[in-house]
């Protein structure tokens, strides 16, 4: 086991672990901390913990220090230039007719690189724009194309739901979604309705995953043959949540519904 606290340098971001301070920290401190790419300004999210060794990468970088008042001020400083960076870019993209769009731009903590994020269809030589950003800003350039799942991470929205985008609001890291989620929870395979603003599956889909899962495990499948207290019959449908079996008899006599209970008690299924 080894002792780690977790920082994230996005609100929304992925968390990375750090080796704790002599000093203690409280969860939300605002701290500076050293990593591959020099210094930068994150916030900790939680304060130490023990984890195995397998579960983090090593070995850990420190966490140097508090951030100061001069600090908070640099990061407000960046966050104006990164504004004014979104226009000028944008600007140059146009000018070189270059087939993508940018959707952020992110100032290291000490400025010694600037990320440009942007969508694409398909591959793009943007080598002459990185020149012309590198001559205005005279600092390392780097442009990451990135996914729609990515763009609406950054950029936010309301969901169908109509509440603000989880991927924005508090997930770190988006989780693989498959349409057999969507499958399993009985749900429309509809394209729009089981879609995010990303055009790509729900994150929320994963969420109740293991519960249907779990359930599945334990009811029939569907054309499944039983023998019930009202007859022989072929399973039809399932309402995992409710854990309802609804059973069509032979002979058209009718649909029934049994909780997994009752078929247990039957003898139906196996308990």
């Amino acid at each position: 086991m080894i002792e780690v606290v977790g920082i994230r340098f996005k609100p929304v971001g992925k968390i990375y672990y750090f080796e704790p301070p002599y000093k203690p920290l409280k969860e939300g401190d605002a701290v500076i901390v050293e990593n591959s790419h020099g210094l930068e300004f994150g916030k900790v999210v939680f304060t130490k913990r023990e984890m195995d060794e397998e579960d983090v990468v090593l070995p850990l970088q420190k966490v140097m220090r508090k951030a100061t008042p001069a600090d908070i001020d640099k990061v407000i400083e960046n966050e104006s230039r990164e504004k004014e960076a979104v226009v000028l870019a944008k600007e140059r993209i146009k000018k070189r007719k270059l087939d993508m769009q940018l959707v952020d731009v992110e100032i290291a903590f000490d400025r010694h690189r600037m990320i440009f994020y942007f969508t694409a269809e398909g591959r793009i030589d943007f080598r002459q724009l990185v020149k012309d950003l590198a001559a205005v800003f005279r600092t390392r350039i780097e442009l990451r194309q990135i996914g729609v799942r990515d763009e609406a991470k950054l950029l936010g929205g309301i969901g169908p739901c109509g509440r603000m985008l989880c991927c924005s609001t508090f997930l770190g890291d988006f989780e693989p979604v498959s349409i057999k989620m969507a499958k399993d929870q009985n749900l429309s395979l509809n394209p729009t309705k089981i879609s995010g603003l990303c055009g790509r599956l729900m994150c929320c889909l994963k969420y109740e995953n293991d519960t249907y899962e779990e359930a599945k495990k334990a009811m029939p499948d569907v054309g499944r043959k039983l023998v019930t207290a009202a007859g022989k019959g072929r399973v039809t449908g399932l309402n995992m949540l409710q854990r309802i079996v609804q059973v069509k008899l032979e002979d058209n006599a009718g649909v029934v519904e049994y909780s997994l209970e009752e078929l247990i008690e039957m003898k139906s299924i196996k308990g």
